[in-house]
């Protein structure tokens, strides 16, 4: 099945394409949302993860869990993150051991258990919700670790776990397409848009639409078939980056940029290409930059030029770009100057209702809820993951060092604008960690 997938990319995108509009209709989420986990576990299961079935799967799933959440597909709301671990532990355990055994990310997901010990939830609220909703994705984070520590994976694999990658994001931006109303009769403003975003949250939906837009450039950069039609990707490259300016979410957008501009440094280096055609490059992706923003401009009357300067819709300039991110990192800080051993997992939002600041909302920096709520613990387990991707990173040759900055870089800007509400920043930063193999040259030393 696998390889079917993989040798019709055009037809199964085309499926997918299908999959959104269906997503509207009732029923059909539920059962899309049970196969998305049931075949998996019986293909990995009977393969042994012998072609990284595991790694393929969880790839999918990590692409689709906030389609899946839009259309109500789960079965539980955490399903996403269930379901990749899952996958992950499934690939350990049932198929051939391929990483090096990782003890620093046993200890991190203990660690990070320990800060179950101060939580305090307000009477009428439930501890399991509040410990899920803040440790899930950590400890999915430490469970793809595990998977993917020093893990030999070749090229070809890498590109295809990508492209498993992309197969729902085709159904996220179908889906978006018939449940947004006419542009024209939607006022406009200067703040994140739902009813673009398909009634779902823009900055999760943004994020996604980020992670689509950086696997067609890379699939582009390294003259990778995607449909088999250069006309045809550049279309889909188009619509996902207006899709992603329409959200008018500028996390997920400015994370893609950022990611792609390190990824292209090193590529280019790679390959070494010449001025002339970097030139060439240059005055055609900026010519489609200008267009496309020119015509999402005309479509918001204008407001997408103010929400990226960061002005109000009067055209007035706003005070904070963050949109109140720094001021509950401030709080974050000074709560763990407070509380060096940490006030206990999912207590900061409590802290700040009870606070006179009024900032109640729950955190999207996932350094700040690490530090604030896990203490000395937290801050800790923060410089492991920011320094053992750099190890990795500075034993690889260029175009791995292209894979491990953008994934790493993917990965810790997104906990800064939307913490860890889903699977993907933490399955991304586990890739940060691999050792590409089966590249043309310059192969890294695998000892």
């Amino acid at each position: 099945m696998v390889q079917y997938i993989l040798n019709n990319k055009l037809k199964l995108i085309g499926i997918h394409i299908l999959i959104g509009f269906l997503g509207t209709l009732p029923v059909f989420p539920k059962i899309y949302g049970v196969v998305c986990l049931v075949l998996p576990i019986l293909l990995i299961y009977s393969s042994k993860n012998r072609n990284e079935e595991a790694f393929l799967f969880a790839s999918y799933l990590v692409g689709g869990e906030i389609f899946l959440r839009m259309i109500g597909g789960t079965i539980l709301y955490e399903t996403g993150k269930y379901g990749v671990a899952l996958f992950l532990l499934l690939g350990i355990f049932l198929g051939p051991f391929k990483q090096k055994f990782s003890v620093h990310f046993i200890f991190y997901i203990l660690l990070l258990l320990l800060g179950i010990v101060f939580t305090q939830v307000p009477e009428g609220e439930s501890l399991r919700k509040n410990i899920v909703f803040n440790l899930s994705g950590p400890i999915v984070l430490g469970i793809c670790a595990l998977y993917f520590y020093y893990r030999h994976i070749p090229k070809q694999v890498l590109v295809n776990a990508l492209f498993f990658m992309l197969l729902p994001l085709f159904s996220m931006i179908t889906y978006l397409y018939f449940r947004t109303p006419d542009l024209k009769e939607i006022v406009f403003g200067s703040a994140a848009n739902f009813e673009t975003s398909g009634g779902f949250g823009p900055n999760q939906v943004a994020t996604a639409i980020g992670l689509g837009i950086v696997i067609i450039v890379v699939f582009l950069l390294l003259k990778e078939k995607l449909t088999g039609y250069i006309f045809l990707d550049a279309f889909f490259l188009i619509y996902f980056v207006y899709r992603g300016l329409l959200t008018f979410s500028r996390g997920g957008i400015f994370t893609a940029v950022i990611a792609l501009l390190l990824f292209s440094f090193f590529f280019i280096l790679y390959k070494k290409i010449s001025f002339q055609i970097l030139f060439k490059y240059l005055l055609i992706i900026g010519f489609f930059i200008f267009s496309i923003w020119l015509y999402t401009s005309n479509v918001t009357g204008g407001m997408i030029d103010n929400r990226y300067a960061n002005k109000n819709a009067r055209g007035i300039e706003k005070k904070d770009i963050s949109t109140g991110r720094i001021d509950i990192l401030v709080t974050q800080f000074a709560s763990f100057y407070e509380y060096p051993l940490g006030i206990g997992v999912g207590n900061g939002k409590y802290k700040r209702m009870k606070s006179n600041e009024h900032i109640t909302a729950a955190s999207h920096n996932e350094v700040g809820r690490l530090i604030e709520e896990h203490g000395l613990i937290g801050f800790f387990l923060l410089l492991l993951l920011l320094l053992v991707p750099l190890l990795n990173f500075l034993q690889a040759n260029n175009f791995q060092k292209a894979f491990i900055i953008m994934f790493y870089l993917m990965w810790f800007l997104t906990i800064n604008h939307s913490a860890m509400r889903v699977a993907l920043p933490g399955f991304l930063y586990a890739l940060s960690l691999i050792r590409i193999t089966n590249i043309e040259n310059d192969i890294i030393d695998e000892g």
